[in-house]
């Protein structure tokens, strides 16, 4: 796998800003949940009976984000620059940049546009918004204004600055009438100046080239002259990076990046401008679009939450953004009363959770309140805006079915049926989506192959990538010194440390067992071949331990956060297993040795969950000798809403396993009758 040039990864903005000399007066984040979340006024049940939500209340959410932002402007000259939340983030001195505060100006723009579009007088906080923007917009090219961004010199790399210049393309897209129509002659050829330095030039292998792409599209439908040899190239690559069923390689990760972001920008990108100029770029864009509602509807909850995954969580709902846009495709047999569901579903799981506007109004880095082991290092607080995305589905007719159609919960309803597990394999990308209707809750299995050594961005090797898979109900806990590990293998490394596994290498899906090998980043002694066997409550591992050196293994259950009252824990015995159950209150996690663990035991955890500061999981605990068979770990991980009675046949599924001569095939088989096969090839 080759990696991107430093020079040109994601944080080189952090060396592009200038420097503000003064600080904000506004204190640190403060992590206590702040009651005020977001209100429901008149909700539909009606049109909504899951949600409530209707366009109106989307365009409220929007206000009601928009307006925390507005909090910090008091007069047209004032940046959106907000504090700065302790931690990771930059800026990482304090000391604000022009490249945070045209975070704080585009990103809020995703809100604003939308409302502006069909209310162009909107006011806030006593200032006219469109007004506001426009002024900023050319102070963007006065030398004298601390938000001054100067063009890129003819050597210069790619930078956050481009990131937010695309992410102004689009707005302007949106509005122009608002936007730069207004704007005098002198004023937006300064603009164009500038934003055209930034989109006529490098970028990124990856969503980034996007970016330019809307730059330079946005000054040629104005009549600008653009470097159009250029940006057919960007086209071209984007368009390479596409691996079917939806999903694009971003270089070189899977994660919602994969989809939301290529399956925004790219029917955006045909609705503004590619259709009317690039007819055939733009029909091979919404070619791929229109495979999104196969699979990535699934990846969502029935509740419409999403799953705690890859980085830049902290933009939560925008994941949510290609479901709305699904009606510039116009595909027949398109469910627009799920996608609807999905949208506002996910985009009450986080408005509607009191720790996710701080007390100082804005949104958190984080996933419900902050959390800091979710932190990229090339996130601002102005970051979060990012999410404002979704807003671009206002663009849709208030008269199109998406939002006409009585929201309902799709193939929750009667394509998944409870007693059963449901499948959906990405041949392109690997990528394993698996349906539990029993609890209503999704899960993935997804690329991770990143070295700690080679990750100088911090994120691709961490828990954000390394679970052995996330699930919409459960979401991820941070490790601990102390060897506390959800989801995934710890083994003592040779500095006796607890090291998680990280180096995973894909090998097949078949009959239904994901299979994928492992090693340990610091020592290629330790090794494991991975069967994943998804149950209609849980799931199955075979795995085997193929290590040639002595360790300590440790093997965690998903973690569950302490909500009302302690957690409680039992543990029994079924049909000579050990089991160890732990309840929450909401849902209970069950934890079964069937082979090679020597202990399960519960380990009580603070400050490693992004729901609350305690919480609980289950390890699995082994002292590893190699022998002359590799080990086979054989390891039941189950689930219940809390209040369900557990019977012997639900904790201990299965009869027996028997391994070949040879300990590559392993027989499965399970007390309903049926049998499943490992194949270690």
């Amino acid at each position: 796998m080759k990696y991107l040039p430093k020079t040109l990864l994601l944080f080189a903005f952090l060396f592009t800003g200038n420097l503000l000399k003064a600080q904000t007066e506004a204190g640190p984040v403060n992590a206590a949940p702040n009651p005020r979340t977001f209100q429901l006024v008149n909700p539909d049940f009606k049109t909504s009976p899951q949600t409530g939500m209707t366009r109106k209340h989307w365009k409220d959410a929007a206000h009601y984000l928009l307006t925390g932002a507005f909090s910090y402007v008091k007069t047209l000259d004032d940046p959106m620059v907000f504090p700065k939340q302790p931690g990771k983030s930059y800026p990482r001195d304090g000391v604000h940049t022009n490249t945070e505060m045209l975070e704080g100006l585009c990103r809020t723009l995703f809100m604003a546009a939308p409302l502006l579009k069909e209310n162009p007088d909107l006011q806030i906080n006593g200032l006219q918004v469109a007004e506001y923007y426009r002024h900023q917009l050319v102070k963007l090219t006065d030398p004298t204004s601390p938000t001054y961004v100067k063009p890129r010199a003819k050597n210069g790399g790619a930078n956050q600055i481009l990131v937010e210049f695309g992410a102004l393309a689009i707005s302007l897209f949106n509005i122009p009438e608002v936007l730069w129509a207004p704007l005098t002659p002198t004023q937006k050829e300064a603009l164009a100046n500038t934003m055209l330095s930034y989109g006529d030039g490098p970028t990124i292998a990856s969503n980034w080239r996007f970016f330019n792409i809307f730059v330079l599209s946005f000054f040629q439908e104005q009549g600008y002259q653009v470097n159009e040899k250029l940006m057919q190239e960007y086209l071209d690559k984007s368009l390479e990076q596409y691996r079917g069923q939806g999903w694009y390689h971003d270089s070189p990760a899977y994660d919602y990046y994969s989809m939301w972001a290529f399956q925004v920008y790219g029917p955006l990108w045909a609705e503004f401008f590619g259709r009317k100029h690039y007819p055939a770029y733009a029909a091979r864009f919404m070619d791929n679009f229109k495979e999104v509602k196969d699979n990535y509807p699934h990846l969502f909850g029935r509740d419409g939450k999403m799953i705690m995954w890859g980085r830049s969580i902290s933009y939560r709902f925008a994941a949510a953004g290609p479901f709305p846009l699904m009606a510039f495709a116009q595909e027949p047999g398109t469910n627009y009363g799920w996608m609807r569901r999905i949208a506002s579903g996910n985009m009450l799981q986080f408005l509607q959770n009191p720790h996710f506007i701080a007390p100082d109004n804005l949104p958190t880095l984080g996933f419900y309140g902050p959390f800091e082991p979710a932190v990229q290092i090339y996130s601002a607080r102005p970051s979060v805006f990012w999410m404002g995305k979704i807003f671009l589905g206002l663009l849709v007719p208030e008269d199109h079915p998406f939002w006409t159609v009585k929201e309902n919960e799709g193939a929750w309803e009667k394509e998944l049926r409870q007693g059963h597990v449901y499948n959906k394999f990405q041949e392109g990308s690997k990528l394993l989506i698996t349906n539990y209707p029993n609890i209503g809750a999704s899960e993935v299995r997804a690329w991770c192959h990143e070295t700690v050594a080679k990750d100088w961005q911090q994120f691709r090797s961490t828990e954000n990538y390394n679970r052995l898979a996330y699930n919409s109900a459960f979401p991820w806990q941070a490790d601990g010194a102390q060897g506390e590990v959800a989801m995934n293998y710890v083994f003592k490394n040779k500095k006796n440390a607890w090291e998680a596994l990280r180096l995973y290498t894909f090998r097949k899906f078949e009959d239904g067992v994901y299979y994928r090998d492992v090693v340990l980043e610091t020592s290629d002694k330790i090794k494991l071949n991975l069967a994943d066997i998804t149950l209609p409550n849980g799931i199955l591992r075979i795995d085997r331990n193929l290590s040639t050196e002595a360790t300590q293994v440790r093997l965690g259950h998903y973690a569950l956060p302490q909500k009302n009252g302690p957690i409680k824990e039992t543990s029994r015995t079924v049909k000579a297993h050990p089991v160890k159950i732990i309840d929450n209150g909401e849902y209970q996690l069950a934890m079964v040795s069937l082979l090679g663990w020597e202990n399960l035991e519960t380990v009580n955890a603070t400050g490693l969950h992004p729901e609350s500061q305690n919480s609980s999981v289950i390890n699995a605990t082994d002292s590893f000798v190699p022998g002359q068979q590799p080990k086979v770990y054989a390891t039941l991980m189950l689930w219940k809403r809390s209040g369900e009675k557990w019977t012997d046949k639900e904790l201990v599924p299965v009869q027996k396993i028997e391994e070949d001569p040879t300990g590559k095939t392993l027989t499965v088989s399970f007390r309903k009758g049926d049998q499943k096969t490992v194949r270690f090839d």
